[in-house]
């Protein structure tokens, strides 16, 4: 979600700078009128609305006009000063464009945000950082040390990670009063309903940094290449995962970081998405082979049908292949039969119970 200082209320009601309560309330009316969810049926238009509705909410209030208006103008206002621009604020877990390289060769994917400032005070933990490293069997056997450099973000070294340089604690949001919403009344445009959208200063936490970082814009963290040392064990496998504690994304104002997860992939024991799909199919197969044998039924024709796909999706590359393939073939039957077991034991009850009325 954009930070409060980054969106242009005046522009979204469609008014100038200098514009009047009542020119910004007229101009609401006339959008919401087109753009309310119950009369607007086209995709987008509630969000639409809702955008109008927050800048409506923001801009016809004096005091919080004037605070939005001191937000973007980067000017003094109740004892601190809103400064625009910075480093980026981070906010949110989605860690993109990374890039990833082997030490010793050009590192790649360099991550740039636009600045952005938020005073949103919202901890949230630090998402993980996925990185996957292809082996041969051979050094999947062995075992191998590599180093991979790479982006994420880190605690802010000038805030300490919190936020703010100077404040302790957060402050309650002034614009919502700590409510985390703000209400705007319908009644004079649909005669009756009230709408609340989510405060964009706070982005529903209730809180705020009291004097956002320069350098996180309040964030407490900042994106920055990192190195990691990835010890993969011997006799490891596709699919294993190799986790460094703490070196994933720091997390907001303080929060803890996530983890560097290294994923082990051997193409050798790598499944192909139509074997993987065969042992699904031949698992779910078996409990109603097994079920009809328990039970005297003869085996349906589409449980042949089935069964005889999957065995030739499941085997069409041979039977010579490593442990690990067919441990992952394992495990796909297994996924395939979990399914199959629950319907054939559901469908075994009810002809149990069909059987047991007819004897009566």
């Amino acid at each position: 979600m954009a930070s409060m200082n980054d969106k242009d209320y005046y522009a979204i009601l469609g008014v100038a700078s200098d514009a009047s309560t009542d020119e910004i309330r007229k101009s609401f009316q006339k959008l919401a009128r087109t753009y309310h969810p119950d009369i607007n049926k086209e995709s987008g238009a509630e969000e639409k609305f809702k955008e109008i509705s927050e800048a409506y909410a923001v801009l016809s209030d004096p005091e919080k006009r004037k605070r939005y208006d001191a937000m973007r103008a980067g000017v003094p206002f109740s004892g601190g000063t809103y400064r625009t621009g910075g480093y980026s604020s981070g906010r949110g877990d989605p860690f993109t464009d990374m890039g990833f390289d082997m030490w010793g060769f050009p590192f790649g994917g360099t991550s740039t945000r636009t600045a952005t400032r938020s005073r949103a005070y919202n901890p949230r933990p630090g998402a993980d950082v996925a990185f996957e490293l292809e082996l041969d069997a051979e050094k999947a056997r062995q075992g191998v040390k590599r180093g991979v450099t790479f982006q994420r973000y880190v605690p802010c070294e000038h805030c300490h990670g919190q936020g703010s340089v100077t404040a302790d604690h957060a402050e309650t949001c002034p614009t919502c009063g700590g409510r985390g919403r703000m209400s705007i009344d319908l009644s004079d445009i649909f005669g009756f309903g009230v709408f609340e959208v989510e405060c964009p200063e706070c982005e529903g936490t209730g809180k705020v940094v009291a004097d956002p970082c320069e350098y996180c814009g309040g964030s407490g963290r900042i994106l920055s290449a990192d190195e990691v040392v990835v010890d993969v064990p011997a006799n490891s496998h596709d699919g294993d995962e190799i986790r460094v504690t703490g070196k994933g994304n720091a997390g907001t104002n303080g929060s803890e970081s996530g983890d560097f997860v290294c994923r082990v992939g051997v193409r050798s024991e790598r499944l192909a998405p139509a074997q993987s799909s065969g042992f699904q199919m031949i698992g779910f197969v078996t409990p109603f082979i097994i079920t009809s044998i328990i039970t005297g039924f003869s085996v349906g024709i589409f449980t042949v049908i089935f069964g005889a796909y999957g065995l030739y999706n499941a085997l069409r590359g041979g039977l010579k292949h490593d442990v690990g393939w067919w441990r992952n073939a394992g495990r796909a039957f297994a996924r395939g039969a979990s399914s199959g077991l629950m319907i054939s034991l559901f469908m075994f009850a009810i002809y149990s119970c069909s059987f047991g009325f007819g004897m009566r």
